[in-house]
């Protein structure tokens, strides 16, 4: 599978989870629409690419399990949160809770709103290491009151790579008659997502990472009876329509004048390439190396996993913590002097080391960084592995 990507083969290349890689077939297709664009501007923007949209969020919709008007794209998670942020209603005092392992750009997203309304954003701790399911549901609402209106959780968090019981929350959250909005950033391509059976109220995903679609190519579901409360983000022609098209959701969200959209075009693509080489089981495959290999770096960094070791809560990424008071020169002399390509991860005080594995990757892309890490432990200060 590694001849189907353009990774620099001088990188080893252990950071699919922040950016994704795109295979080249699909990023011919993506040149090839832009192509078709540039051939006959006018007759693309006003003819073609409606048609192309519609039959793109068809295929996403049945490969995500949701209605195809009940989603339109964007081009990252962090422009889908902002366009619901701005449509809550909510007053002072109200609540979202949330837990401490969310994206930092969604963190700060709510911090915007909650200084504008006087809403407050609850960031409810959850214990490392995680022990069970239950013990995450147990801490999670402990941060619910009187109070609490919104539910705003990532099914996969970033800097820890974990997994969260996301259909649980949603589920007593609707009980609780909450607003659930899922950062599903992560998830698409990655674990199964069906979000009819996830029952959230809106729910965000991407397609540029574990898809594999050309970059800034996300989506927005939103459940029918939130649609019509729902502003654009950008106010353009399809807001009040003079030729409206089959719903106001998609008039209002999805048409917004110039702009080059070839990677949502791409989805179906995107789909076919997975369909064809057996994704699921090459992703299973992947999963099993994470696994075999995350308690060999917490022995080597003298540090204890943060989870149970199974795919109940690890993916495709895995971050090992490890102690060191300088992350960013660490990030550093693990890409300029061994030619490793990994983010170094702080969240809420701690530092993780978090590897991705796709089809591209190897155990012997693990290895290259093992041996990176003994040596920059034997010989620098980078790293401490005293108790």
């Amino acid at each position: 599978m590694k001849s189907h990507f353009q990774i620099n083969k001088n990188i080893t290349f252990l950071n699919h989870g922040s950016f994704g890689a795109c295979p080249k077939p699909i990023f011919e297709e993506f040149q090839r629409i832009q192509q078709e664009l540039e051939f006959e501007p006018v007759h693309f923007m006003q003819k073609l690419a409606g048609e192309y949209l519609k039959t793109a969020r068809e295929r996403l919709g049945e490969f995500v399990g949701c209605d195809a008007q009940d989603l339109y794209f964007t081009h990252n998670p962090t422009f889908a949160v902002n366009t619901i942020m701005r449509s809550l209603k909510l007053e002072a005092g109200d609540e979202i809770l949330t837990t401490n392992h969310e994206y930092g750009a969604m963190d700060r997203t709510w911090n915007f709103y909650c200084k504008r309304t006087g809403a407050k954003y609850v960031r409810q701790n959850i214990t490392l290491p995680i022990v069970s399911k239950e013990q995450i549901l147990e801490e999670f609402w402990k941060g619910y009151s009187s109070k609490t209106k919104v539910v705003f959780i990532n099914q996969i968090s970033s800097a820890t790579a974990l997994i969260f019981p996301v259909k649980e929350i949603c589920d007593k959250a609707q009980q609780l008659g909450l607003i659930t909005i899922v950062d599903g950033a992560h998830v698409p391509g990655h674990i199964d997502l069906n979000i009819k059976e996830l029952n959230p109220d809106y729910y965000t995903g991407t397609l540029h990472k574990w898809m594999l679609a050309p970059k800034g190519s996300s989506f927005l579901y939103v459940k029918k009876e939130f649609q019509n409360d729902l502003d654009p983000l950008v106010v353009s022609w399809g807001y009040e329509s003079e030729a409206p098209g089959e719903s106001q959701f998609l008039d209002y969200h999805e048409y917004q004048g110039t702009r080059d959209v070839s990677e949502f075009m791409c989805t179906p693509k995107v789909i076919d390439f997975l369909k064809e080489h057996n994704w699921k089981e090459r992703s299973n495959g992947c999963k099993q190396i994470i696994l075999d290999n995350y308690q060999r770096f917490c022995d080597l960094l003298n540090t204890k996993p943060i989870c149970p070791i199974t795919t109940e809560f690890l993916g495709q990424m895995a971050s090992i913590p490890v102690k060191t008071e300088k992350p960013s020169e660490l990030k550093e002399i693990l890409y300029t002097k061994y030619k490793i390509q990994i983010p170094v991860m702080p969240l809420n005080g701690d530092i993780y080391l978090r590897y991705s594995i796709n089809v591209y990757n190897s155990q012997e892309d693990l290895d290259v960084l093992y041996q990176a890490l003994q040596e920059i432990i034997a010989t620098t200060d980078l790293i401490k592995t005293a108790v």
